[in-house]
C-alpha cells in the first residue's frame, strides 16, 4: 500500500508517517517508480506505537516495542527491552500518583482551613456590631 492508504488506515496523517520513517520507526521502502510501499507489517507497528503514545510513553519509548515486533514476534511488548520499558514508565507513573496524592492533600487542608475561616466570620457577623464576611473579589459573601 502508498502512505496515503497506510495513513488513513492508521488515523494519522503523511507527515506523521514520513518523521516516523526519518526517526527509523518506520520502514523506508520504495517501489520501482520510487513511492514509499508499505504492507499490513507497518500498519500493526503503527498501531503499537499509537497505542503507546496514547498512554503518555514518547515517540523514543516506542522504539524497544518496534523493534521487538520487527524481529519478529507476534506483539510489541513480550521482549525483555520491552519490558524494561513498561516497568520505567510505572515507576514514573507511581511518582505522579504520590506527588498528586502529596498535591491534593495540600489542597484539601488549604479548604479546610478556609471554610473554618469562613465560618468564624459568619459567626462573627451574627454579633451585633461584627463585621460582615467580604469576598475577596470585592462582593458581599451570602
Amino acid at each position: 500500500m502508498r502512505i496515503g492508504e497506510l495513513a488513513a488506515r492508521a488515523g494519522t496523517t503523511t507527515r506523521t508517517l514520513r518523521y516516523y520513517e526519518s526517526r527509523g520507526l518506520l520502514p523506508a521502502r520504495r517501489s520501482g517508480n520510487g513511492h514509499r510501499t508499505y504492507d499490513e507489517r507497518d500498519l500493526q507497528l503503527l498501531r503499537q506505537i499509537r497505542t503507546l503514545r496514547d498512554f503518555g510513553f514518547d515517540l523514543e519509548e516506542t522504539r524497544p516495542f518496534v523493534e521487538c515486533l520487527r524481529a519478529g514476534h507476534p506483539e510489541g511488548d513480550v521482549c525483555p527491552a520491552s519490558l524494561a520499558v513498561y516497568r520505567r514508565k510505572l515507576d514514573e507513573l507511581d511518582a505522579l500518583i504520590a506527588e498528586l496524592s502529596s498535591v491534593r492533600a495540600t489542597v484539601a487542608a488549604q479548604l479546610a482551613r478556609a471554610e473554618e475561616a469562613r465560618d468564624a466570620l459568619d459567626a462573627e457577623a451574627g454579633v451585633p456590631g461584627g463585621p460582615e464576611p467580604v469576598c475577596e473579589l470585592g462582593g458581599r459573601q451570602r
